[in-house]
């Protein structure tokens, strides 16, 4: 998540010289709702871009805003070097229950990955450059899914096949999950999905369980209950290194069964915090190692490729 204050920023790109060291296959920056970090996010893809190796997803939006805006903030991204996104919704407006799309918005992820497709085939027909960048580099578009249906949005599990399924048409890549606590949610789900025609890979999405406040946070935010007797355990637990082993080793479990089952890989829910999602990654083998290319070791990540602590509070904005 960008940060949202300039003297959060040394913080923040600590965690991402942390998380680039392990070698994953793409970082995800967010995107406020309505785009309230708009610029930050800019800054923090565009440098990801530029000083790592790593591939940068960026986040996208649609939720309270009009197709104008929505294409404007597409073409900020692509001319920063963006090639993939994660197409969103969003979350409507906390003090407006009854919200619904303007007429002249976007008002679905499924409407905002087709936008995605005409804004990129549009730009490739108005400039050969932009016509070699994109076959040479296919924009690249994920969604989200809600293996156990979408709270908020009132949806079951079979509901939520059909619309991964409607959004595959749209022109999506492949889909990430909403966090689960049980291996028979993401099971379960991708069986059902595969049955119904979606052919797109299905990325586990996990968060570690170290934390007992956060945990019972994200279960108010989304409605995924977060397991009583892992939270009740982590309370009790004085002693904070323990604690945090006593997560590890129940998100690992979760990571392996997902794994072993089929996942083709794990998109991991860091909140910023790096630790705990390198442990989970190492306790399943993803944590990079001698036996991979060290390529955030390379001159990519070095001590002036990313922001240092003067540079990046320039960088920061408050939301």
């Amino acid at each position: 998540m960008p940060p949202r204050r300039p003297q959060a920023a040394p913080k923040f790109w600590e965690t991402a010289r942390q998380l680039v060291a392990v070698q994953p296959d793409f970082l995800s920056v967010t995107y406020g709702a309505a785009g309230n970090d708009r610029e930050t996010a800019l800054t923090v893809i565009g440098r990801l871009l530029q000083g790592t190796p790593v591939h940068a997803i960026a986040h996208l939006t649609c939720v309270g805003a009009s197709r104008e805006v929505v294409e404007d903030v597409v073409a900020d991204f692509l001319d920063a070097g963006v090639r993939s996104f994660l197409a969103l919704r969003g979350d409507p407006p906390k003090d407006d229950p009854d919200w619904s799309p303007a007429e002249d918005g976007v008002g679905s992820s499924i409407e905002l990955v087709a936008l995605l497709r005409e804004v990129e085939a549009a730009r490739c027909a108005a400039n050969p450059s932009l016509a070699l960048r994109g076959a040479a580099r296919p924009l690249t578009i994920a969604v989200a899914t809600f293996p156990d249906g979408n709270r908020d949005a009132g949806t079951t599990r079979t509901q939520e096949v059909h619309r991964l399924l409607e959004k595959q048409r749209a022109g999506a890549d492949f889909a990430i999950t909403q966090l689960f606590y049980e291996a028979s949610s993401y099971v379960d789900f991708v069986a059902e999905a595969r049955a119904a025609g979606v052919t797109i890979p299905i990325l586990a999405g996990l968060i570690p369980m170290t934390d007992p406040a956060r945990l019972l946070r994200v279960e108010t935010l989304t409605g995924v209950p977060a397991p009583r007797a892992l939270v009740e355990a982590l309370e009790a637990e004085p002693d904070p290194e323990r604690r945090h082993a006593l997560g590890t080793r129940h998100g690992v479990a979760l990571a392996q069964q997902v794994l072993d089952a089929g996942a083709p890989g794990l998109h991991i829910y860091t909140f910023n915090k790096y630790e705990a999602a390198i442990d989970l990654l190492e306790g399943v083998h993803l944590g990079g190692g001698d036996s991979v290319p060290d390529l955030a070791s390379g001159p990519w990540v070095s001590s002036t490729s990313l922001p240092t602590t003067t540079g990046a509070a320039t960088g920061g904005v408050p939301a």
